[in-house]
C-alpha cells in the first residue's frame, strides 16, 4: 500500500487537503495517509516551520500532499523561521525536488471565466516546467549590508542543474505536442545565456521536439495575447514562479491550478510533492469557501506521476470536468458552493 505524507499547512490548506484526501479515498483501493505539521502551524506548535519528524515522514513516504504555508501572522519572523523560507525551500532542497510542473488548462465549462479573450491559437493548454532548486532563490551570497543600504541576491546555475531540468522538459514535450519554449533573459543575464547553451546541447537528443527560445517579457505578453500558442514552457526558478501564476489567472482562477515538484524518476514514477498553485489565502480561511479543485487535481497528478495509478488519475480528472459541466461553482468561479460541496460533486461523478 503506498504511503502519502499529508501536510495540511496554514490558512485554507487544511480545508482543501481534507477534501482532496476524501476524493483519493473514493478513487483508489487503498492509500495510507499520515499527517504532520508544517509551516506556520508547525512554528506555533514546536517553534520551527519544518520539524525533523515531518521531514523524516516525507523521506519515508511515496509522495507528499501539501496544502499551503505562510501568512501575515508569521511575516515578522526572521527569514529562516518564516514558513515560505523555513519550510518550502528546505523541503525542495532536502528532497531534491528540482522539477516543478504546473499545468494550466481551461476546462470547457469555464472558458467564459477567463479574464482574457483567447487568441488565434485557441484556449490555454500548457505546462510550465520550472527549475526549482537553483537560481536566485537559493544563490549565495544573500544578505543585507549592516547599515541597511544595500541588499544582495545571487542567481547561480550550473550546467548539471540546467541539463537535468531540460531533459525533463523535453520528455514531457514528447508526451504532449512535441513543442518546447525556453523562456529566459539572455539579452541581459549570463545565467540565461548558459541556459541557452545547455538546452541546445540537450536538444540534439530530442530532434523530434520543436524548440524555440523566448525572452521572459515577451512571454508574459504572449500569455495574455495568445496563450494557446504554447505547449511546454521550460524556464528557471523565478521566471517560472511568475509566469505560472500568470498562466493560472488566464485560466480564470488560481483555485483551479495544480502543481507538483518532482525528484529524479525511478522507472515510470518519481517521488514528488503535490500542492495547489495558490497560497494559504488567510483572508478566507475558516469560511468554507475555498476552491478545493486545485488540490484535488494535484492529487490526481500524484496518482499519475508517483503512485503509478494513471487510470485512477484519469477518473479523478474526468469527475472534476463532469462536476464543472453540471454547474458546481465555488465562490472564486462566481458560485456559492462550499469547499465540501465541490468535493461532494466530484465524488458523486466518481461513483457514477
Amino acid at each position: 500500500m503506498p504511503k502519502v505524507a499529508v501536510l495540511p499547512g496554514d490558512g485554507i490548506g487544511p480545508e482543501v487537503v481534507a477534501q482532496a484526501v476524501r476524493v483519493l479515498r473514493e478513487a483508489t483501493d487503498g492509500i495510507e495517509f499520515e499527517e504532520a505539521l508544517v509551516g506556520g502551524a508547525a512554528y506555533d506548535a514546536v517553534g520551527t516551520p519544518l520539524p525533523a519528524e515531518t521531514l523524516d515522514l516525507c523521506r519515508k513516504s511515496d509522495a507528499i500532499l501539501l496544502g499551503a504555508v505562510g501568512g501575515p501572522k508569521w511575516d515578522s519572523l526572521e527569514p529562516a523561521l518564516r514558513p515560505e523560507v523555513g519550510a518550502l525551500l528546505p523541503l525542495r532542497s532536502e528532497l531534491n525536488l528540482y522539477a516543478n510542473l504546473r499545468p494550466a488548462k481551461v476546462f470547457s465549462a469555464l472558458i467564459d471565466t477567463s479574464p482574457v479573450k483567447f487568441g488565434p491559437s485557441g484556449p490555454i493548454d500548457l505546462i510550465v516546467v520550472r527549475e526549482l532548486t537553483g537560481g536566485i532563490y537559493f544563490g549565495r551570497p544573500r544578505e543585507r549590508s549592516p547599515d541597511g543600504e544595500k541588499a544582495i541576491d545571487t542567481c547561480v546555475y550550473t550546467r548539471t542543474e540546467i541539463r537535468r531540468i531540460a531533459q525533463r522538459g523535453f520528455e514531457i514535450a514528447r508526451q504532449r505536442d512535441r513543442r518546447l519554449t525556453v523562456v529566459d533573459k539572455a539579452n541581459v543575464l549570463e545565467t540565461s545565456r548558459l541556459w541557452r547553451e545547455v538546452v541546445a546541447e540537450v536538444a540534439r537528443d530530442y530532434e523530434d521536439v520543436e524548440l524555440d527560445f523566448m525572452l521572459v517579457d515577451n512571454c508574459a505578453m504572449q500569455l495574455v495575447r495568445d496563450s494557446g500558442q504554447f505547449d511546454v514552457i521550460l524556464t528557471e526558478n523565478m521566471f517560472g514562479d511568475i509566469l505560472s501564476d500568470e498562466a493560472a489567472q488566464v485560466t480564470g482562477s488560481l483555485g483551479m491550478l495544480p502543481s507538483t515538484s518532482l525528484s529524479d524518476s525511478k522507472g515510470t514514477s518519481a517521488f514528488g510533492m503535490y500542492e495547489p498553485a495558490h497560497g494559504s489565502a488567510p483572508d478566507i480561511a475558516g469560511q468554507a469557501v475555498a476552491n478545493p479543485l486545485a488540490t484535488i487535481l494535484s492529487a490526481s497528478m500524484m496518482l499519475r506521476y508517483s503512485l503509478e495509478m494513471s487510470a485512477e488519475a484519469d477518473r479523478v480528472e474526468s469527475a472534476v470536468e463532469s462536476a464543472l459541466l453540471h454547474g458546481v461553482r465555488s465562490r472564486d468561479l462566481g458560485g456559492t458552493a462550499t469547499t465540501a460541496d465541490v468535493a461532494d460533486a466530484v465524488i458523486r461523478h466518481l461513483r457514477s
